[in-house]
C-alpha cells in the first residue's frame, strides 16, 4: 500500500487538528462553565460534537486533556520565539514583540478565568496545578530562557544566566499584570491593554539585558 493510499484512507491530517483543537477548547469551556466535576470526558466530547471514544485518543482523562489545552496557549506563542535579531539594536523590540504575544494568550478572559479556578478548592487541584505549571508557566519559562541564551551567545545581550533572567522577566512583564486582572483591577486581553505596561518593562529590561561593554541599548519606545 502506497503512503498516498493511506492517507487517503485515514482521516485527513486538517481534521485530525479541528478536532483536537475542537476538544481542547471544550476541556476548557466545559471546566470553567461546570466546575471540575462538571467537566466529565462525555460532557467535554459532547460539547465539542464528537464520540467519548473519540476524546480518548487525544488523552487518558480530563485532566490531560486540559492540560493539553493549557499548552496549546504556549503553543501559540512559541513562533515568537524563533525571532532572530541580527545585532543588539534589534533585542529590546525583539524581546517586548515576545512578550506581548505571551500576554496576548495567557491574559486572555480565559487564561484568567482558568487562574482564577486555581486559586480556589476543589478536587482536582493539585493535577490541575500540576498541568498548568508544566505545559504553562514551566514551558514558557524555558522557551524564552532558550531565546536569551542564543542572544546571549551571539553577543546581542548580556544574560550569564538566562534561566533566572527569563524568571525575572515573567515576574514582572506576565505575572504581575496577571494578577491585577485576577483581582479586578485590570481588564483581560484583548478589552484590556498591557501596552504601556510593557513600555515601562522595556525601559528596565533594556538596562539589564546591555552587554557592559556597550552603551544602554535603545528600546525604540516613546520616552526612552
Amino acid at each position: 500500500m502506497t503512503q498516498t493510499t493511506k492517507r487517503q484512507r485515514g482521516r485527513p491530517p486538517r481534521a485530525e487538528e479541528e478536532t483536537r483543537r475542537g476538544l481542547l477548547l471544550s476541556a476548557m469551556n466545559v471546566l470553567l462553565e461546570s466546575g471540575y466535576e462538571g467537566a466529565t470526558m462525555e460532557a467535554i466530547a459532547k460539547r465539542a460534537g464528537v464520540a467519548k471514544k473519540t476524546a480518548y485518543r487525544y488523552a487518558a482523562n480530563r485532566e490531560e486533556l486540559i492540560g493539553l489545552a493549557v499548552r496549546q496557549w504556549t503553543d501559540e506563542y512559541a513562533p515568537s520565539m524563533q525571532t532572530d535579531p541580527k545585532d543588539a539594536g534589534d533585542v529590546v523590540q525583539a524581546l517586548r514583540a515576545i512578550l506581548e504575544s505571551i500576554c496576548t494568550h495567557v491574559l486572555s478572559e480565559t487564561a484568567v478565568a482558568f487562574f482564577r479556578l486555581l486559586t480556589t478548592e476543589f478536587p482536582g487541584k493539585r493535577e490541575l496545578l500540576e498541568r498548568y505549571e508544566h505545559n504553562g508557566i514551566e514551558r514558557g519559562r524555558v522557551m524564552l530562557s532558550g531565546w536569551l541564551e542564543k542572544q546571549s551567545r551571539k553577543g546581542l545581550l548580556h544574560a550569564p544566566e538566562p534561566a533566572l533572567l527569563a524568571n525575572a522577566i515573567l515576574a514582572v512583564a506576565v505575572a504581575e499584570p496577571l494578577r491585577q486582572i485576577a483581582i479586578g483591577v485590570r481588564c483581560p486581553q484583548p478589552e484590556g491593554s498591557v501596552a504601556s505596561h510593557l513600555d515601562d518593562c522595556m525601559k528596565v529590561f533594556s538596562l539589564l539585558v546591555v552587554e557592559p561593554s556597550r552603551p544602554a541599548l535603545q528600546s525604540g519606545l516613546p520616552g526612552a
